[in-house]
């Protein structure tokens, strides 16, 4: 049976954390191996700023836990050895579910490295059975490739993702969108779901959501636009909102959507960077809000304005949103939080 029958659902992202996990870089799967230090250094300052708020955990290859852990002094830090090809938890990582009694329990969803763009991912499929088998958390077994960048939730029944991911034939090429709308359903416990079309222009996770749009509270969607119709992003982002013009939520509320500008167009080596302000993390009294700085500055700026309006009892702290966004992601994307829950059961 699933996560629904047991009344589990997945908690919003702003509720109260247990902890937060990462995964520590892996030199050969980068993209970009020559950056490896000075990736590593990026994740060490979002890390001690994560830590700033809540406990982490560190998901380390073994050989890497003793160096990783000489690299922090700090008792709310710690290292969990657990074999990963691949950083980016968010997306490999269990998404948690808490019961009406509490109890917390992990949704272990089938990975293949965002439609088997990076080999081998064998060991990163296994991260969520390993990471709540440790903690001794109840585990649902998905027969579902996804990726906990490519929705979110509000708390109280209502998703958003996007066609461009879901719907790509190299997730779940047998499955239609009602196949893969009960699937979530059943897993997260959500009543409506969102369908917006693409995520930001650029982005090799084919449309990952938590770039471009995500809940300030239910009822409230803040997203990315961009107005410049020259960029590719404008058109995306137009019907984008388009769409959540014409949608209401699970409780049937209209959607009051709140824009955020995007950074400027940045390229590297022919490529675009998905330079995100929507990839930024809640955490327990603050928010982790990548900034991108140069001839962003002033976008930077709005950003945080934007969210320190938005969430005006939450600390505001920014980090380098340049640091390791060459790789592919930011600071959503590397992280996964732990919902408070009361008690542990065996895994299953």
């Amino acid at each position: 049976m699933n996560p629904e029958h047991f009344k589990y659902k997945m908690p919003a992202e702003w509720e109260l954390h247990e902890r937060t996990f990462i995964s520590w870089p892996v030199r050969e799967s980068m993209v970009f191996p020559e950056d490896y230090e000075s990736v590593c250094h990026g994740y060490v300052q979002l890390i001690k700023a994560i830590a700033e708020f809540e406990p982490v955990t560190i998901i380390v290859n073994p050989d890497d836990q003793q160096q990783v852990g000489d690299l922090f002094d700090d008792p709310a830090i710690d290292c969990l050895p657990v074999e990963h090809n691949d950083a980016w938890l968010r997306d490999n990582g269990p998404t948690f579910v808490v019961s009406e009694q509490g109890e917390l329990a992990g949704i272990n969803w089938l990975f293949n490295a965002w439609g088997g763009k990076y080999a081998p991912w064998n060991l990163d499929n296994e991260v969520a059975a390993k990471l709540l088998d440790h903690f001794g958390i109840r585990r649902f077994d998905a027969p579902l490739v996804m990726e906990g960048g490519s929705f979110h939730v509000d708390g109280e029944g209502t998703l958003i993702t996007t066609e461009e991911c879901l719907l790509n034939p190299n997730r779940n090429p047998d499955l239609d969108k009602a196949e893969i709308e009960a699937y979530l359903k059943s897993f997260l416990n959500v009543e409506k779901i969102i369908w917006l079309k693409n995520g930001l222009a650029g982005d090799e996770t084919d449309g990952h959501v938590d770039n471009i749009a995500c809940f300030a509270e239910p009822g409230k969607i803040i997203m990315q636009v961009c107005d410049e119709p020259g960029d590719d992003n404008y058109r995306i982002t137009k019907k984008n909102l388009e769409i959540l013009a014409s949608e209401t939520d699970a409780r049937g509320r209209k959607l009051e959507v709140v824009p955020v500008q995007q950074p400027p167009k940045q390229m590297h080596q022919e490529s675009r960077l998905t330079l995100s302000y929507l990839n930024f993390y809640f955490v327990n009294g603050g928010i982790i809000l990548p900034i991108f700085e140069g001839a962003a500055e002033q976008t930077d700026k709005l950003a945080k304005k934007v969210l320190q309006q938005l969430f005006p009892d939450r600390k505001i702290r920014t980090v380098d949103g340049m640091a390791i966004i060459k790789e592919g992601g930011n600071v959503h994307c590397t992280t996964q939080q732990m919902p408070i829950g009361a008690g542990r059961k065996q895994a299953e």
